[in-house]
């Protein structure tokens, strides 16, 4: 099956040819096999895109917030009904399964267009009354051109979750999916013209490190949302700080998961599931390390691994299937490094660790036991299907520990004790905590990390202030007095 595009970028409300640029050869990842090929952007291109969302920004950010939001829920319905075409090509383009596309990636960029659809009209400002009958007011203002950048884990979810404040905001966007999944992100651009959106406020560009790299240094761009690594994030907020650019930085971890011996057990290994394997490990708020109250120790890893063998792993277009590749063949070897180390520096394999013999990237579920703080597999993001188990007494140790990390994305606690729970949450170091359930991120509450795994946040009404600034006007009404 091949899925390639009209064109390779989307810019000024059309598809765009870059002949002149390096080729980007899309993989499905279940099968190895190329199902499209795109040029990545040119100098020429590049320019084209940011000349295009420059001259298109001011007439979008003169409409009322109610007619832009108008179109982003005319969006919004438009990828729900369309949502199944959509989850295919994510499905070949990432390699997770149709069972997941369905409900995780269009259908959640959906929510976040409806979201801060539904916000537009509200963004005001506030009257400040002042001595003597002075006042002040504000006056909400959009940035102007931003730029987002993907990753490749959830291409068109994260397309939107950037272009939907930006855009309610009365900013405009101009895109760089990941290269290793580059389709999606130009059928949003085509939904967004069907809902009534004018030319040039959410371009598509295609590349590589350049590419983004040319496109955050512009001195155009107002501002400058990442999705990805570590490194990758120092490279793009050193850059945009040369400017003095905004920036939402959604970064990497290596967040903890706490399981105390009065947790449901099966709740637990259901949250360390999720916290693991979904998207075969490729999410970056993961709980990969997963303290596990010693009294429990031995019923959680026999339970998980009953529950692993029933993983019904293959082709990611099966409805049955809940297992897939990962996205490439380069982590995936990533990722057996991985385990090779761990066996190596004394991890028990409890469960898989194998690459499995078939085409495409599969790797199975892999579980370390017995994994101790200043292993690699404990300290170091995998982002595959790799979880350690690590054991703990008291919940004061396992705090001290769970917080013992340059990340800070996320952190779980599995416990019945409600005041636990809370006093856990309160004392994680991270951005992003749940209790009793995991990796959930809905359009409505923040998204974002603390330490080395990010800067602002995503989703909620805060996204509205990492797209917005605040222009204050002072009024006197009296008559003003100078010392001389």
């Amino acid at each position: 099956m091949k899925f390639q595009p009209k064109a390779s970028h989307f810019i000024d409300g059309e598809y765009v040819e870059s002949i002149a640029g390096k080729t980007i050869e899309v993989i499905y990842p279940a099968t190895g096999e190329t199902i499209a090929q795109l040029q990545a952007a040119t100098p020429a291109i590049v320019e084209k895109a940011l000349q295009s969302a420059a001259a298109a920004q001011k007439a979008w950010a003169a409409m009322t917030g109610t007619e832009r939001g108008r179109i982003l829920r005319r969006a919004a319905d438009i990828l729900r009904t369309r949502n199944y075409d959509l989850s295919v090509i994510e499905t070949h383009d990432t390699g997770k399964p149709i069972q997941e596309t369905l409900v995780a990636d269009a259908s959640a960029g959906a929510d976040a267009l409806e979201y801060f659809g539904g916000l537009a009209g509200s963004l005001t400002g506030e009257y400040i009354p002042l001595a003597n009958g002075d006042f002040a007011y504000t006056i909400r203002e959009p940035l102007g051109v931003c730029v987002g950048i993907g990753a490749w884990n959830y291409p068109i979810q994260i397309a939107c979750f950037k272009a939907a404040p930006a855009l309610a905001c009365g900013n405009v966007m101009v895109f760089k999916p990941s290269e290793t999944t580059p389709l999606s992100a130009l059928k949003l651009a085509e939904v967004l013209m069907e809902a009534g959106a004018p030319k040039g406020i959410f371009n598509v560009v295609q590349g590589y490190g350049e590419v983004g790299s040319a496109l955050v240094s512009d001195r155009r761009v107002a501002k400058v949302s990442l999705t990805g690594s570590v490194p990758t994030g120092r490279k793009v907020y050193a850059a945009a700080a040369q400017g003095m650019k905004h920036v939402t930085m959604e970064l990497g971890g290596k967040s903890p998961l706490i399981i105390f011996d009065d947790a449901d057990l099966d709740n637990a290994i259901s949250g360390a599931i999720i916290g693991n394997f979904y998207s075969s490990g490729q999410i970056c708020s993961n709980g990969t390390r997963v303290f596990v109250q010693k009294g429990i120790k031995t019923a959680f890893l026999d339970r998980l691994s009953a529950r692993l063998i029933t993983a019904k792993i293959g082709d990611p277009m099966e409805p049955e299937v809940n297992f897939g590749p990962m996205v490439s063949e380069r982590q995936m070897e990533i990722v057996k490094a991985y385990i090779v180390k761990g066996v190596e520096e004394g991890a028990r394999l409890a469960f898989g660790g194998r690459q499995l013999d078939r085409p495409g990237f599969y790797l199975e579920p892999t579980v370390f036991a017995d994994v101790s703080d200043d292993m690699a597999i404990a300290r170091e993001e995998i982002f595959g299907p790799v979880m350690s188990v690590l054991d703990f007494d008291t919940e004061e140790e396992v705090l001290v520990r769970a917080n013992a990390t340059e990340f800070g994305l996320a952190a779980g606690v599995f416990t019945k004790d409600l005041s636990r729970a809370h006093r856990v949450a309160k004392e994680f170091q991270a951005g992003t905590c749940y209790i009793n359930t995991y990796n959930l991120a809905p359009a409505e509450a923040p998204f974002g990390g603390s330490k080395l795994s990010g800067v602002g946040r995503e989703n909620s009404k805060l996204a509205i202030n990492h797209f917005s600034e605040m222009k204050t006007v002072y009024i006197s009404m009296n008559d003003l007095r100078a010392p001389y």
